[in-house]
C-alpha cells in the first residue's frame, strides 16, 4: 500500500484585523502606574475610580494593588518603597522585577493628564466585562433546561449591578449648587404661582407642597375603597389636560383599558352606571363625543405590564423620560413590584430594595414618583373619629418605605365610615381628606377635597364651603382653598361613533359605590 503523503504547506497566519483582542488600553496603564510613582498626590485623583482589577495586564494588577495599599497607609509612593510592597506580597517577580518598575516611570512627564487616561482605562474595562457577560448569557440563552425569565432576570440584575457600581459622581463645590438653587427661585418668581414643582391641579394642596418636587418620593396610600386609583386618575387628568405636563402611570393592578375608562368617566361627567348600559340621551352622547377628544391628544402614558421589576421600570422610564420628557410617573401600587434578581431574602427586605430603587430612579431622572401603597388593617380595628384616620404605622412594611420617602400622604373619607359631621358640625357627605403625614421638605398638613363618587373623581372644594387645610403642624400655614401592552404607549381611547359605543363594563352600582376598591 502506498505510503500517503500529506501537505507540508502551512496556511499563512492571519492578518492582524481578521482578529479581535479585548478591549485594553496597557500603554495608558503603563502610563498611569508610572505617573503614580512620580508624584506622590496622583493617587488622590484616581484611587476612587480605578480598582486593580480595572487593569488589562495582570501585572499591571498587582503593582496598583501595592501602591493602593501604600496610599491608604498614608505611605510615600514611589519606585523603592512600591518594590518593597511587592516584595512583600510576593509579587515582585511576577510583575517582572524591579527593573519593570523603574521602566514605567520613563514612559511618562508627569501626572498631567492621570485623570483622563484613568477614565479610558476605566471604559476599557466596562468593554470587556459587557463581552463577558454576555458571553455567558448567549451561552446560557442555549441551554434548554434555564427557564427564560430566570435569565431576562440574571440579564436586568447583571447589567445593573455593573452600571450601578461603577455610577462615579463627583464632589461638587457650593457655588454652582447655589446659582442653580437661585435660578430655580427666579423661575417660580417668573411663574407666577408660587410652585417650584409640578402641579397636581388641586390648589390647596399645591399650596402647602410648592408641587410636587423633583427627585422626590411619594407614597401615596390608603385602606381599600378610599379612592387612591381615582386620586391619581384626577390628577393626572388635572397634569395633562390643564398643564399639559407629560405624565406615565404604571397600573400591576388594572388593565390599560380599565385605567381609560376611568378617564372617560371622568372627563365626559357621566355617570359609569349610564356607560354602562348604554342609557345615554342624544345630548349625552354628544356630550361624550365632544368632551373625549380632549382626551385624545392628552399627554398621558400608560403601561399594564404585570409583576413589573425595579429594573423594568428602570428601562421604561429612561426610555420615555428621552422620548416623551415625561415629568411625573405613577405607580399603582408599589406591593405588587418585585425585586427579581437581587434575591432579597424576605418580603420586608424586597419592599425595601424597591423604595430604594424608585428613590433612586427619581433622582437620576430628576422627576417625581407617587407610588401607591396599602394600608394594613389596623385603621379598621380602632374606634372613633380619630381611630379611622390613617397612620404611618399602618404602612405595609412601613419602616423601609417611610425612611426612603420624602412624603407620605393618606387618602381619609370619614363618609366611609358613616362619619358624616366633624367637630364643628360641618357636613363631611362627598369630603375626602388628604392626610400629608410626612414632608421631608415642609409642614404637614390635612388637605380637603371634593369626592364624586358617581364620578370617581377627586376635585378642588368650593371656595365658600370648606377651607383647603383644616388640620395643620404648627409650622403648617392655613391655606384656602380656590374654585375652580409591556411597552409604555400614548393613551388614545377606544374608536367610536355617536349614537353607539361599546365601552368595557364598568363596577356594578349606582355609579362607583363606596364599597368599590379604587
Amino acid at each position: 500500500m502506498a505510503e500517503r503523503k500529506y501537505s507540508t504547506n502551512k496556511r499563512a497566519p492571519l492578518p492582524m484585523e481578521h482578529g479581535k483582542l479585548p478591549p485594553q488600553a496597557v500603554e495608558l496603564e503603563e502610563a498611569v502606574l508610572g505617573a503614580l510613582l512620580l508624584e506622590k498626590d496622583a493617587f488622590t485623583q484616581v484611587g476612587e475610580l480605578l480598582k486593580p482589577e480595572h487593569f488589562y495586564k495582570e501585572a499591571h494588577q498587582h503593582i496598583y494593588h501595592g501602591i493602593r495599599n501604600l496610599a491608604q497607609l498614608d505611605q510615600p509612593v514611589d519606585m523603592l518603597t512600591v518594590t518593597q510592597e511587592l516584595k512583600k506580597l510576593g509579587k515582585l517577580d511576577d510583575v517582572g522585577g524591579a527593573f519593570f518598575i523603574t521602566q514605567l516611570t520613563s514612559r511618562v512627564a508627569s501626572a498631567a493628564h492621570i485623570e483622563y487616561h484613568a477614565r479610558i482605562i476605566w471604559q476599557k474595562f466596562l468593554q470587556r466585562e459587557m463581552i463577558q457577560i454576555s458571553s455567558d448569557l448567549q451561552t446560557k440563552a442555549y441551554d434548554d433546561s434555564i427557564d427564560v425569565d430566570d435569565l431576562l432576570d440574571e440579564a436586568e440584575n447583571t447589567f445593573f449591578l455593573l452600571s450601578q457600581g461603577n455610577m462615579k459622581k463627583d464632589a461638587t463645590q457650593i457655588n454652582p449648587v447655589i446659582q442653580d438653587a437661585i435660578d430655580k427661585i427666579k423661575a417660580s418668581a417668573a411663574k407666577g404661582d408660587g410652585l417650584s414643582g409640578v402641579a397636581s391641579g388641586f390648589h390647596a394642596l399645591d399650596k402647602l407642597t410648592s408641587g410636587w418636587q423633583g427627585s422626590a418620593l411619594i407614597i401615596l396610600a390608603a385602606r381599600p375603597a378610599m379612592g387612591k386609583t381615582a386620586f391619581v386618575l384626577s390628577m393626572t387628568r388635572q397634569m395633562a389636560l390643564q398643564y399639559k405636563t407629560p405624565v406615565a402611570i404604571f397600573s400591576l393592578e388594572m388593565s390599560n383599558l380599565e385605567l381609560v375608562n376611568r378617564l372617560i368617566v371622568t372627563e365626559t361627567e357621566l355617570s359609569a352606571d349610564k356607560i354602562k348600559k348604554g342609557n345615554l340621551e342624544p345630548y349625552e352622547w354628544q356630550q361624550l363625543d365632544h368632551k373625549i377628544q380632549a382626551l385624545i391628544d392628552a399627554p398621558i402614558y400608560v403601561d399594564d405590564t404585570a409583576g413589573l421589576s425595579v429594573f423594568e421600570l428602570r428601562a421604561k422610564a429612561r426610555r420615555l423620560k428621552k422620548q416623551a420628557n415625561i415629568q411625573m410617573i405613577i405607580i399603582d401600587y408599589l406591593q405588587l413590584m418585585n425585586a427579581n434578581g437581587m434575591n432579597p431574602g424576605s418580603r420586608q427586605e424586597e419592599v425595601s430594595l424597591i423604595s430604594r430603587n424608585l428613590k433612586g430612579l427619581a433622582k437620576e431622572l430628576d422627576i417625581p414618583i407617587i407610588a401607591l401603597s396599602q394600608l394594613n388593617r389596623g385603621v379598621e380595628s380602632r374606634a372613633g373619629i380619630d381611630g379611622k384616620r390613617p397612620q404611618l404605622s399602618d404602612l405595609r412594611e412601613s419602616g423601609a418605605i417611610e425612611q426612603d420617602a420624602d412624603m407620605v400622604c393618606f387618602i381619609h373619607r370619614p363618609e366611609y365610615y358613616r362619619i358624616t359631621e366633624d367637630e364643628q358640625g360641618n357636613s363631611l357627605i362627598g369630603v375626602a381628606e388628604l392626610i400629608v403625614a410626612k414632608h421631608r421638605a415642609g409642614p404637614t398638613a390635612d388637605v380637603r377635597l371634593r369626592f364624586r363618587s358617581e364620578l370617581a373623581r377627586f376635585q378642588n372644594l368650593e371656595e365658600d364651603e370648606y377651607a383647603g387645610v383644616v388640620e395643620e403642624t404648627p409650622s403648617a400655614p392655613v391655606l384656602q382653598s380656590k374654585m375652580n401592552q409591556g411597552e409604555a404607549a400614548p393613551f388614545f381611547p377606544p374608536p367610536f361613533e355617536t349614537g353607539g359605543m361599546g365601552l368595557p363594563d364598568f363596577p356594578d352600582g349606582p355609579g362607583f359605590n363606596h364599597d368599590t376598591p379604587f
